[in-house]
Formats: structure tokens, C-alpha cells, sequence
């Protein structure tokens, strides 16, 4: 079995040890990046749904920053909602702030019923081939 190569964003690595997962695996030149939610720095939620989304994009940018890449790279988005038929209009306000311009990346959205006290969380797949290190 190959070694993962795992992509740690600055500054959060005790969050994601602590509960036992990764926040993002390279493998072929692909970048799978856990679901992200509006987490503060000690993992609590962002209160304001709006500030929710900004954050689960930071962090997942970060992420991605980290692994080289940016969301231009990304290819495909799942996205998971609590009550998505209270809070999908809002979520899509903030979106194009971070969405990038044509052509968007592949989108499948979620109707979820618990996200650990979370609205929203973001999953995506990038292409983001290795860097080479000097």
C-alpha cells in the first residue's frame, strides 16, 4: 500500500489528531480534502451562518494552500446542508465569493440531518499534483 501524503494546514494539526482524521490525502495527482466547516481556530462553530460558510471556505483554502494548490484547482464540490430549504439561499450568497470563474467545478448539494452543530460543510476533490522538494 502506498504512504499517504498528508496535507496539514498551518496551525490545526491538534484539531484534526484529536479527532482522528486527516484534512486532506494526495494520491495520483489528486487532492481528496475532508468535509469543511466553519470552525474556529479551537473547533467550535462560527455562530453566523454567513461567517459559517466564510470560514469552512477559509479552511478549506488553507488546505489547499498548503497542498500548493488554490480553488481554481478543484473539480468537483459536495456540499452538506442542515435544513437546506431554511438556509441554501443564504449559503449561495457566499459562495461566488469563492466560486472562481467558468468553467465551475462539478457540484452535487446535501440535505443533511446533524453536522456535529455545524450548518454547512465543504468536501472537495482538486487536482493538485505533487510539488517537487528541493
Amino acid at each position: 500500500m502506498a504512504t499517504r501524503d498528508v496535507i496539514f494546514p498551518a496551525g490545526r494539526r491538534a484539531l484534526y489528531e484529536r479527532n482522528r482524521y486527516s484534512p486532506a490525502i494526495r494520491r495520483d495527482g489528486l487532492l481528496f480534502v475532508s468535509g469543511q466547516v466553519g470552525s474556529r481556530e479551537d473547533g467550535s462553530p462560527e455562530p453566523n451562518l454567513k461567517a459559517q460558510v466564510r470560514q469552512a471556505f477559509a479552511n478549506l483554502n488553507a488546505i489547499l494552500a498548503e497542498a500548493g494548490g488554490s480553488f481554481s484547482d478543484v473539480i468537483d464540490v459536495t456540499v452538506f446542508m442542515v435544513n437546506p430549504e431554511a438556509i441554501f439561499e443564504q449559503v449561495w450568497e457566499v459562495v461566488p465569493e469563492y466560486w472562481g470563474e467558468v468553467p465551475y467545478p462539478t457540484l452535487t448539494a446535501v440535505g443533511v440531518t446533524w453536522l456535529y452543530g455545524f450548518d454547512v460543510e465543504i468536501k472537495v476533490i482538486a487536482a493538485v499534483p505533487a510539488q517537487k522538494r528541493s
